[in-house]
């Protein structure tokens, strides 16, 4: 109720995402920096906001412009040379504005640390490029990569122990081979995914169906601040999204176009981490899917995908096999960045399929040997090699194991 008695309705729409930003926020003059990166940044978030330009349009116009500013500055006939531009969505470019909200959220952005990578930036993932909508910008809490190689292993929610056994196994395995970890931090599957990257020693990437500001489940806030120091956490959401229901397919696009395969551990026929498999092969990425039992359900949509030609997978080894070519081929050192050379080493082929085939317990070479079809001279100059780099260790016999986790630890500190 107001001074004058009349009774004064709660706000709603954009009022109330307004008062949302104020409340959490705070604010207080923008620093310097701040004010520079929201000027910057303003035009991405001015073309994104346009009623009917989506993130297939919006690449189109990069590709055709360079830059939003000028997009925005184009003419009517340049503007319509873009495939899927009318006169109606000219008009609509040249008179729009941007909300209050969004300069909101880019100071909450600001001021929380996060910051927001365009698909301009040299610091975008590079494979998310060559998907056909990627979003025009990510909101990114950590350190990206962009030319990392990387793998996604994701699952159902609900997992089995065995499922959950599986995923942190095979991440674990994938990380300690310098493979950074994709997944999207919901309960189960993708949870133990991200654990066995980092109690590797090694990268994990996830990808949020909500706001930075909003951590989902909320029992992964730990294994969010874990993730930031040891990767990435990412999305294309504005900072307060809610986890909605309908935010998790669009994110899963994400999750494969980021990797060079998507490995589906424990999903029922139904299970939304098939969509992720099929966004997988329609960006034209290899798809991956680990057994289960025939008696349980929650591997009847594992089994389907392994029908329709997903490839087995019961180790690091068959995902390494199949992705070689395009996973470990040379990189120019111009292109490698400094830090990720002190992070994750790179490998060749043979030495990830080496790698992949190890355990953490010893196996003899002989039976290496036999089981990777090398000869014995062959293997044992790329067994000297992963030794050399404090992947390998050697016990007497010709035993030979992968490094245990603590001492990956602490070799990787030491350097």
């Amino acid at each position: 109720m107001n001074d004058k008695g009349r009774t004064t309705a709660p706000r709603t729409g954009p009022h109330r995402l307004t008062e949302a930003y104020r409340d959490r926020t705070m604010l207080k003059p923008p620093a310097t920096d701040a004010a520079v990166m929201t000027k910057a940044l303003l035009p991405w978030f001015r073309l994104k906001s346009v009623p009917g330009i989506g993130n297939h349009l919006f690449k189109r116009l990069i590709d055709r412009f360079g830059s939003p500013e000028k997009a925005l500055k184009a003419t009517e006939q340049e503007l319509q040379g873009v495939e899927g531009i009318s006169r109606t969505l000219v008009r609509r470019m040249i008179t729009h504005r941007i909300e209050t909200s969004v300069k909101q959220d880019l100071a909450l952005a600001a001021q929380k640390g996060v910051r927001i990578v365009t698909m301009t930036d040299p610091d975008y993932p590079a494979l998310l490029l060559q998907i056909p909508d990627p979003p025009p910008f990510l909101y990114v809490r950590g350190t990206l990569e962009p030319r990392a190689k990387a793998v996604a292993v994701v699952g159902s929610r609900i997992a089995t122990g065995y499922g959950l056994t599986m995923a942190a196994r095979l991440s674990a395995q994938l990380a300690a081979c310098g493979v950074t970890v994709v997944s999207g931090m919901a309960r189960g599957i993708d949870t133990a995914a991200h654990e066995g990257a980092l109690q590797s020693g090694g990268r994990t990437v996830a990808v949020l169906g909500s706001g930075l500001e909003t951590v989902y489940p909320v029992e992964n806030r730990g294994l969010f601040q874990a993730i930031v120091r040891n990767g990435a956490v990412v999305s294309e959401f504005p900072m307060l999204t809610k986890p909605e229901p309908h935010n998790f397919p669009i994110r899963n696009r994400i999750i494969s176009g980021m990797s060079y395969g998507t490995v589906i551990v424990e999903a029922s026929k139904k299970s939304g981490s098939l969509i992720t498999a099929r966004l997988a092969a329609e960006q034209n990425r290899e798809v991956f899917a680990v057994p289960g039992s025939v008696q349980s359900f929650k591997s009847g949509g594992t089994h389907t995908l392994i029908k329709q030609g997903a490839k087995l997978v019961e180790n690091a080894q068959d995902i390494l096999e199949e992705i070689a070519g395009a996973f470990f081929e040379d990189v120019r050192p111009s292109d490698r960045r400094p830090a990720a050379d002190k992070e994750s080493p790179v490998f060749t082929a043979e030495e990830a399929i080496v790698c992949g085939a190890l355990e953490p317990y010893p196996v003899h070479i002989d039976d290496l040997g036999r089981k990777l079809c090398l000869p014995p001279g062959k293997l044992a100059s790329i067994l000297l090699r992963l030794e050399l780099g404090g992947i390998v260790a050697q016990s007497p016999g010709n035993f030979f194991a992968l490094v245990d986790e603590a001492m990956i630890r602490r070799n990787r500190l030491e350097k």
